[in-house]
């Protein structure tokens, strides 16, 4: 592997695999089929796109976005990696130089929709390309289980059976049924080599919040990260609209993003998203999958997401570069009683409503969750050794109290009314409002009339949505939303249970939230110039900024504030033609004084161990340029044979003699044995 690790600094910039990458791309680089559930924003795209260039031959990368693809390919490009991408949305000159690529043996990574794979066209070209690999990305596609699925992902089974080579499949997110359906799919129910690694992302701040006043607890929690790139997921397509106008009128770069705009408004959107800074998108989930913008600092859901897989799939949008980012959820009865009603009126089978309700019981445990979100998140997922300290649970535990009585009397209404009303005239039954609708059907002549009156209005609302967080109550569909009583709730009816409840968060004139800040105020100012050159850099070559550096990278810049080159290369992601592309210009910002000019084969040094000795190598140079005394004919080595000297490190004067030739052995041959013998 040590070709692998190698690969890994040089092109990719990085000094160590990140947890679990590096037993993955061993697996894939020996050729084994693979099936890898990693984390979103764990470094995926690395575990195939090291070991294709690792292989000999082609790696095709089957991606279910077209902008995903051409991200990808964009940023391996600026790696100085030969890929390309056959997509609906190239042009014709692009797909030209894919085929000459392709035509020469020198593309090694080959990007293509799961569609194309329909054409016998494209199935005749792989077979003639010398393919090696396939690699599988958003491998859940495939099954009819997950969030996702894409009939055409069926597709690629019969292409690894036709091409008879290995493949590796990546997901975040596939829980039982689904990764059983991706073994089945892909690799004709042969169990892959797996690597399940844990799903936490530290990075990202968990928090939810009951709604109140919910447009405005967007617009704070936006303020409060106020210049950074964001997603506001809302359950309607009206909704993305007025609150992209709202953040507009916030003074926010703003825009939405849904499934009925014109394709044409929705590809403006995906690029002004990849390639401005400080861009928030409020969407539909229709703006998810394939989302591989790293620098998004945010994710707030303005409505409750649809499940639990659904709701860890859009918050790992945010952070992908490692660097923290913030989550929130808001949520409320209506938002439970909606997510139900679209499971119950949906045309799936019995099976399939009954695993999309628990799917949603999950979700609706985290955000009513006592203590530690995050515990409850990856309990989820099957793992129990979690670490957290970076959720609003654990940053302020919530006030809880015995609910049990509180729960019962609600129960005892609805039992008491024949489970035909809703929340609404529920509370007014158990607070004692005589309202006419309570008058005509006697309600006040009920046990329960009034007898809930210790509670407000406001605090009742809280109790009903916990209970249809913890499923002891759901909306029935055939009688307009009414809510009844489930199987769960009957050992709390009857006195053989108790239950805990949180107090409800909803107070008027809540703090505003903390601003978020990336760096200290100390290094502030040079992000924020760095931030500046990246994005002239991107709109020079037309890319997004994140292929230039991403936002982690340049924290770390503003924080080390490196000196030289060689400092330069240590930064993570910095590898050797991003050294050479914009090494001299960020140090020039960093150093604030221009940067003099380096030669290549010194700056090729910078990205390994060698730099300091190839420096030293010069020194020495330099000195003896004119003999000893300093009045001899002046000889020197060129700078790409002192590199060679750092790079070989010749052990004695015979074997210097036939790296630099009799004539500069003879001048500089013992002073650069001391400086290797030194190191």
């Amino acid at each position: 592997m040590l070709d692998a690790t190698n690969l890994l600094s040089d092109v990719f910039g990085f000094d160590a695999f990140r947890p679990g990458q590096a037993e993955i791309v061993e697996a894939v680089c020996k050729g084994e089929n693979t099936l890898a559930i990693m984390p979103t924003g764990g470094g995926k795209s690395l575990c195939f796109q090291l070991p294709a260039l690792y292989r000999d031959g082609l790696t095709v990368v089957i991606s279910p976005l077209i902008a995903l693809m051409r991200d990808q390919v964009r940023a391996l490009k600026a790696a100085g990696v030969c890929a390309g991408c056959l997509t609906s949305g190239n042009t014709e000159e692009e797909s030209d130089e894919v085929f000459a690529a392709l035509r020469a043996g020198e593309l090694k990574l080959l990007y293509l929709a799961p569609e194309r794979l329909a054409k016998t066209a494209t199935q005749d070209m792989l077979r003639r390309a010398g393919v090696t690999m396939i690699a599988v990305d958003e491998a859940h596609c495939v099954s009819q289980w997950g969030h996702d699925f894409r009939p055409d992902y069926l597709r690629i089974g019969q292409l690894r059976q036709s091409l008879n080579v290995p493949l590796a499949a990546f997901t975040a997110t596939a829980d039982t049924e689904t990764q059983a359906e991706i073994v089945t799919r892909l690799f004709d129910g042969v169990q892959p080599t797996t690597f399940l690694h844990g799903f936490d992302r530290p990075n990202l701040n968990l928090a939810f919040m009951a709604k109140n006043t919910p447009r405005k607890q967007i617009l704070d929690f936006a303020d409060a990260r106020r210049g950074q790139s964001g997603i506001v997921y809302c359950g309607t397509r009206n909704k993305t609209e007025s609150l992209a106008r709202a953040l507009q009128q916030d003074r926010h770069s703003a825009c939405f993003y849904h499934g009925g705009m014109d394709p044409d408004d929705r590809r403006e959107v995906e690029a002004r998203f990849s390639r401005e800074d400080g861009l928030i998108v409020v969407a539909t989930i229709a703006f998810g999958m394939g989302v591989d913008k790293p620098d998004v600092r945010w994710v707030a859901h303005a409505d409750l997401p649809k499940s639990i897989e659904g709701y860890y799939q859009e918050i790992g949008r945010a952070g992908r570069d490692g660097a923290p980012a913030d989550t929130l959820t808001l949520y409320a009865a209506d938002d439970i009683r909606y997510r139900r009603q679209q499971i119950d009126e949906g045309l799936a089978d019995v099976e399939r409503k009954t695993a999309d309700h628990a799917r949603l019981n999950a979700l609706l445990g985290l955000a009513e969750a006592l203590k530690c979100r995050r515990e409850k998140l990856l309990g989820y997922f099957g793992e129990t050794d979690i670490t957290c300290g970076n959720c609003d649970l654990c940053e302020t535990p919530p006030a809880t109290f015995d609910g049990t009585v509180h729960v019962r009397k609600a129960l005892s209404a609805i039992l008491r009314t024949q489970a035909w009303f809703g929340a609404g005239h529920l509370i007014d039954i158990l607070r004692g409002t005589r309202t006419d609708k309570i008058e005509q059907r006697g309600h006040d002549q009920l046990p329960t009339f009034g007898c809930g009156q210790d509670l407000d209005k406001r605090e009742w609302q809280a109790v009903f949505r916990q209970m249809m967080g913890h499923d002891l109550i759901r909306p029935d569909p055939a009688r307009h939303g009414a809510l009844y009583m489930t199987d769960a709730a009957r050992p709390i009816l009857k006195d053989e249970a108790t239950i805990t409840l949180r107090r409800d968060t909803i107070v008027k004139g809540t703090n505003r939230p903390k601003v978020r800040t990336l760096v200290s105020d100390e290094d502030a100012p040079l992000l924020s110039a760095l931030k500046a050159k990246r994005r002239a850099y991107a709109e020079a070559q037309g890319v997004p900024a994140y292929i230039i550096f991403n936002d982690k990278a340049l924290i770390e810049m503003a924080e080390k504030r490196p000196t030289d080159l060689d400092a330069f290369a240590r930064i993570s992601g910095v590898g050797a033609k991003k050294l050479e592309s914009f090494g001299k210009g960020f140090l020039e910002v960093i150093n604030g004084a221009e940067t003099g000019d380096v030669h290549p084969a010194r700056r090729k040094l910078a990205t390994g161990q060698n730099g300091g000795l190839y420096d030293r190598l010069m020194e020495v140079q330099t000195d003896l340029a004119r003999g000893p005394d300093g009045y001899d004919k002046p000889i020197s080595c060129s700078a790409s044979l002192l590199a060679k000297v750092a790079d070989l490190k010749p052990r004695d004067h015979n074997a210097m003699a036939r790296l630099l030739g009799e004539r500069r052995a003879d001048r500089f041959a013992d002073a650069f044995l001391k400086v290797l013998e030194d190191g």
